[in-house]
Parts: C-alpha cells; sequence; structure tokens
C-alpha cells in the first residue's frame, strides 16, 4: 500500500514557499509529491474524517503568522487539533510552526524573542534523552541545522520530551512519549540552497527585523547540514517499515 501524508500550511495563498516546502518534504521524506496533499490552516485546522484517510502528517513552518501575537487564523481550534493528535497518537513530524503549535498545544509557552533569532544554518546538539531516542540517535552528537524562526519555546510542557538545544534556544526538538509523533524547531526538509532561497523569498520581512547590514551579514553564513537530510525518510522508515 503506498503512503499518503496530509501537510499542514500556514501560509498566504498567494506565498510560492506553498508549493516549495510541499516539495521540500517530498524531496527529503523520499515520498513522491503525489503521495502529500496539502491543507490550508488559514482555514481552520482539517476534520477528522479527512485526516483518516492518510497514514501520517506534516507540519511546516509559517510566513508571516505567529503564536505569540495569535495572528494565525483558528489557533485554538488547531491547538485544539494538535492536542488530539498527541492523545491518538497519530504519526506526525512537524517543523518550525508545527513544533511551536505542540509546545503551545501541551501546556507551554511561546515567545517572541528576536535578539536570540536563528535564521541560516546554526550548531545543535541532542539531550541525554535526544541520544536515547530511536530515531533522534542516528544522528550526531552535535549537528547543523537549518533555521529561520523568531518565536521560541519559552516554558517546557512536562508531557513532552526535548531532543535537542542549541546555544540560543534551549528546546530544539520535542517527541511526545511513546507516541510516533516528533517536532524539531529546525528545517530538516530543507538544505543549505533551499533555506537559502526561502530566506531570500522572504527578504522584506527580514528587512524589516534585522536591517539591511544585518540581512547581509545573515546572507554570508549559510552552511551545508547534511546530518538532518536523512531525518524525515527516516522517520518514514521507523513507522511505516520500508514502504516507499
Amino acid at each position: 500500500m503506498t503512503l499518503r501524508f496530509l501537510l499542514l500550511q500556514a501560509r498566504e495563498p498567494n506565498d510560492p514557499v506553498r508549493e516549495e516546502e510541499r516539495l521540500a518534504f517530498s524531496q527529503k521524506s523520499g515520498l513522491v509529491l503525489d503521495q502529500i496533499d496539502t491543507h490550508d490552516l488559514l482555514q481552520g485546522p482539517p476534520d477528522w474524517a479527512t485526516v483518516r484517510q492518510y497514514d501520517g502528517l506534516f507540519v511546516g513552518g509559517s510566513g508571516k503568522f505567529n503564536i505569540s501575537d495569535r495572528s494565525l487564523p483558528h489557533l485554538e481550534a488547531t491547538l485544539g487539533f494538535m492536542r488530539q493528535v498527541a492523545d491518538e497518537g497519530f504519526p506526525m513530524f512537524a517543523s518550525c510552526f508545527g513544533f511551536q503549535l505542540m509546545v503551545k498545544a501541551m501546556g507551554g509557552a511561546i515567545v517572541r524573542d528576536e535578539a536570540r533569532a536563528e535564521v541560516g544554518t546554526f550548531r545543535v546538539c541532542l539531550t541525554p534523552q535526544g541520544r536515547q531516542d530511536e530515531l533522534f540517535r542516528r544522528l550526531p552528537d552535535c549537528f547543523d541545522a537549518q533555521l529561520g524562526h523568531k518565536e521560541h519555546a519559552a516554558h517546557w510542557p512536562a508531557s513532552l520530551i526535548p531532543l535537542a538545544y542549541s546555544e540560543r534556544s534551549p528546546y530544539q526538538a520535542l517527541r511526545v512519549p511513546g507516541k510516533p509523533i516528533w517536532a524539531t524547531q529546525f528545517h530538516p526538509e530543507l538544505d543549505r540552497k533551499t533555506n537559502l532561497q526561502r530566506f531570500q523569498r522572504y527578504e522584506d520581512l527580514y528587512i524589516q527585523v534585522f536591517g539591511e547590514q544585518g540581512y547581509q551579514e545573515i546572507l554570508r553564513q549559510f552552511r551545508e547540514s547534511p546530518a538532518t537530510e536523512r531525518l524525515l525518510a527516516d522517520f518514514v522508515a521507523l513507522v511505516f517499515g520500508e514502504r516507499p
């Protein structure tokens, strides 16, 4: 049986990153594009009759939408949906905004802190729990990862396992205990080329935040991140076996 995934996206209809994100998840997970459908979170979370037609969920980043200012439409409904995903143990891998949604849904706090923003390539290290996790133990103890966020997990919910951290952000990855659900603040669906492309897509937004000089400095520090580029494919293989 061919696997089918639903990718939840929080991006405006005319945002070209919508299709680029779907392609990125396809390339890094080993699934073909036809195996990944999308759902627009700006219209609220998907209904469970729809979700149960799929084998698993991906959650991507967001364009201009945040949790700290509650700018995502239907935020409470989406948080409730994430709690149900956790309760049911429905297979999911979420990155960036999806990570923040899960932290908030499970009782944590998300704050905006531009002074600690991570945009580009940063060093991430595993926690002791991460080194024991059946998926994350496949990673080196420390590795380069692609990031693009200004919001951080400030209070960690006891119901989630912290798997990784960075110098600027103490929470970089999570696991719902005993469930096939992982999430990362970093972007395992991206590599240097695609993260740089996304950064340039949002040039105006980033110049507003960091200024022209800051934007140019960030441009120069993107690096390759080979260790994270197998994480999504390893997730699919671990949860579903070797089925394509």
